[in-house]
């Protein structure tokens, strides 16, 4: 899957993951390959990214959006 993370000021990763947890405004959640089409709004919270050599990665963001789609994710990110 490919992944990019934004800020208004930068962009904090982009690259290619094994899988992303996030702090959604209703929960916890998960996204994995594969994983069906999405778009959700994002709480205060971490975002844990494991990378393909299984190495996590953790930012802290105030929220923002996900979309998924076709194996490709975007975070706009406060």
């Amino acid at each position: 899957m490919e992944l990019s993370i934004i800020t208004p000021e930068k962009t904090l990763f982009e690259g290619q993951v094994e899988s992303v947890k996030l702090q959604g405004v209703d929960g916890k959640f998960q996204i994995l390959n594969n994983h069906a089409p999405i778009i959700s709004a994002l709480a205060q919270g971490k975002i844990i990214i494991r990378d393909k050599e299984k190495k996590e990665i953790e930012f802290e963001v105030n929220g923002g959006l996900l979309e998924m789609s076709k194996n490709r994710i975007q975070i706009l990110a406060q």
